[in-house]
């Protein structure tokens, strides 16, 4: 059944009410080639023109740059007609104002050190999950915003980090929801297995999963959406296209910010090969697929075009035959046990 992208419902038990569609904020950052400010805000912008109520983005993505548009971008919109995510765990710093023993993110994407977000010469980010970081990163993050409040605050990506993200960015952000300065908290990771531990650990709202729960890949259909369901935990996908392969199967094609190794891609050439006999985009299979689940609450689309984000409702609208899900099933393409729409 086709899905009204611009359909505003329940964010789980946040009483938060959100589009299925979503907008991730990662590539108006700079991700892997430089954006321009006003042509990062255009997307943005486009995004509302389109009915999306639900925006997401980070201090990490472009080391400020992404929470700067997006603010900028939404400066003017009516506070309580969208809802808006950004993470906790980095601080931007200056690199001379770096203080002694600060540990810096080195990311690797893609191949290159420290460089995966284009413009941010003089600047890098630093991992703090401690309660103290934690209200910094959330006071710097409404200055750079420029908005009144954040909604939803995610642990950014703590995967070395479990004890600080449990033991003092969590409790820090239960006393911000107690005190009402956020709505909901949650966690935002590439991997299933920490969030699905944050669930039977904690009390969180949100999970954003990037990449683990896609038509590729299944890594969280059997322990992390089952904990979320039975807890109320809204899940929010990322990464749907698991960093482009779904969108172009192919030699060279990118999975998990990395070039994907030959048996994905040959994975996703089938799945390709499947929708193509039902006259389906694989695009629109993979951004209906997670929907079906009933602890997913929406897909972000990552985007750095406006071309590439009109594509989104059009993918959420296309009619997809239930022989389609079907024939993957059989296939082995997808778990037996995987939920899929009508």
């Amino acid at each position: 059944m086709p899905i009204d992208p611009a359909k505003r419902r329940p964010l789980g038990r946040t009483g938060l009410m959100a589009t299925p569609l979503g907008f991730g904020g990662a590539p108006i950052g700079g991700l892997y080639r430089p954006v321009a400010d006003d042509d990062a805000i255009a997307v943005v912008r486009r995004a509302w023109d389109l009915g999306i109520r639900l925006f997401d983005t980070a201090p990490l993505y472009g080391y400020g740059a992404s929470e700067r548009r997006v603010g900028a971008a939404l400066a003017n919109r009516p506070r309580d007609a969208f809802v808006l995510s950004t993470k906790v765990g980095r601080l931007v710093a200056e690199v001379g104002r770096i203080p002694p023993g600060a540990e810096i993110d080195r990311q690797v994407l893609d191949g290159r050190e420290d460089g995966a977000y284009a413009g941010t010469a003089g600047r890098k980010v630093l991992f703090d999950f401690s309660a103290d970081g934690v209200r910094r990163s959330i006071d710097e993050s409404l200055e750079r915003l420029g908005l009144d409040r954040i909604d939803i605050a995610l642990i950014h990506d703590p995967d070395d980090h479990w004890a600080a993200a449990i033991g003092g960015a969590y409790p820090a952000l239960a006393r911000l929801r107690e005190e009402g300065t956020i709505r909901a908290i949650g966690a935002g990771m590439n991997q299933s297995a920490m969030l699905a531990r944050f669930a039977r650990e904690g009390d969180f709202d949100v999970f954003l999963l990037a990449g683990r729960y896609t038509l590729l890949d299944h890594e969280a259909l059997a322990e992390l959406l089952p904990a979320c369901v039975e807890r109320g935990i809204a899940v929010v996908i990322g990464g749907v296209m698991n960093s482009g392969i779904l969108a172009d199967p192919r030699a060279g094609s990118r999975f998990n910010y990395e070039a994907a190794p030959a048996r994905l891609v040959a994975r996703a050439e089938r799945l390709a090969a499947v929708c193509g006999r039902h006259g389906v985009e694989l695009k629109a299979a993979a951004v209906q697929f997670p929907l079906a689940h009933p602890a997913v609450a929406a897909v972000l689309a990552g985007v750095r075009s406006t071309a590439h984000l009109e594509e989104y409702p059009r993918l959420f609208r296309a009619a997809i035959p239930g022989d389609l899900w079907s024939e993957l099933r059989a296939d082995g393409l997808i778990p037996p046990e995987a939920p899929t729409p009508p």
